[in-house]
């Protein structure tokens, strides 16, 4: 774990802290990176509840309740997919704050509307609506799914300042 990221994971687990939440993540093309930061930290089970891995389409539907129809009107990689599984792992956890992360890593699988590095990230506050996000990464699939899982967790650390 490099520094950066463990600092992060640490000024996260204050935050979580501080305002009394337990988190939860639903991640796809980052794996359970984003978790593994997070677990990287110790006492992080005081904040941190569980995190999906929903690399297919049938798991966002079956573990996070994302509609059938939202991924076939805006696809796994889209704003509405994020927020669906960011509401999802709320739904199916204890957590009052949850982070989602789907994406298009490469080498293949990107389109004119849609290139490799494209990722959809959502974080959201039990009983309010998703925040969501979309970049586009350059660099090889490691460098996408880093810059990714950085970008989430930059963007939770904000949002739970903000609480």
């Amino acid at each position: 774990m490099d520094t950066d990221l463990a600092e992060l994971s640490q000024a996260i687990g204050a935050a979580c802290l501080q305002h009394r939440l337990l988190l939860a993540t639903a991640e796809s093309c980052t794996g359970g990176w984003v978790s593994q930061v997070i677990t990287h930290t110790a006492g992080s089970s005081s904040w941190f509840d569980r995190g999906f891995v929903t690399y297919s389409n049938e798991a966002k539907i079956e573990m996070l309740g994302v509609p059938p129809e939202t991924l076939q009107a805006f696809g796994a990689v889209s704003a509405q997919t994020a927020a669906e599984m960011a509401v999802g792992a709320l739904k199916n956890s204890n957590a009052m704050f949850s982070l989602a992360i789907t994406g298009i890593a490469g080498p293949a699988g990107g389109s004119p509307g849609k290139p490799v590095g494209t990722v959809c990230f959502a974080w959201c506050r039990l009983g309010e609506l998703a925040a969501t996000e979309t970049a586009v990464f350059a660099g090889d699939r490691e460098a996408i799914r880093r810059q990714a899982a950085i970008h989430a967790l930059h963007g939770l650390l904000l949002r739970l300042d903000a609480a």
